[in-house]
């Protein structure tokens, strides 16, 4: 059983699934498309493919903590998921994730064409270890 973490962007959608103990993010990918559907069919494989329970959908929020057009997309999508895979969905705040992404990528030595491509997975990556380590920590104040 996985947790699968959604980096939702217009154009690339970074995706990653957890490994089977929940402990860290192990496989990701890249949607790019513009439309929703091949983001789905994604969603649909690996959430097959890795017994996927959770959804984690990152939730753009502003640098002052308001919610603009991406939090209200990412909103949309998330009733969208929950009816289509009947899975909870969580929002999570995405704050410089992909600022953060960018800069990983930087620092292993990705020009900036390998870092287009790559950046959306390991910001999806970043979305889920944060959530990941927020369950760790919800679990020992149990």
């Amino acid at each position: 059983m996985s947790i699968l973490a959604i980096d939702y962007g217009d154009a690339h959608t970074g995706l990653a699934v957890s490994d089977a103990t929940n402990t860290i993010p192990g496989y990701t990918t890249t949607v790019h498309s513009r439309r929703l559907e091949p983001l789905l069919e994604a969603v649909s494989r690996l959430a097959a493919d890795y017994a996927v329970t959770e959804i984690v959908l990152g939730y753009p929020k502003n640098m002052d903590g308001t919610l603009g057009e991406r939090a209200e997309k990412a909103e949309a999508l998330s009733k969208v998921l929950e009816e289509r895979f009947a899975l909870p969905v969580r929002l999570w705040d995405e704050r410089r994730t992909t600022i953060d992404a960018h800069a990983i990528l930087f620092q292993s030595g990705k020009n900036g064409k390998k870092r287009k491509g790559m950046v959306d997975a390991v910001a999806a990556s970043l979305i889920l270890e944060g959530y990941l380590t927020y369950r760790k920590e919800q679990e020992r104040h149990d």
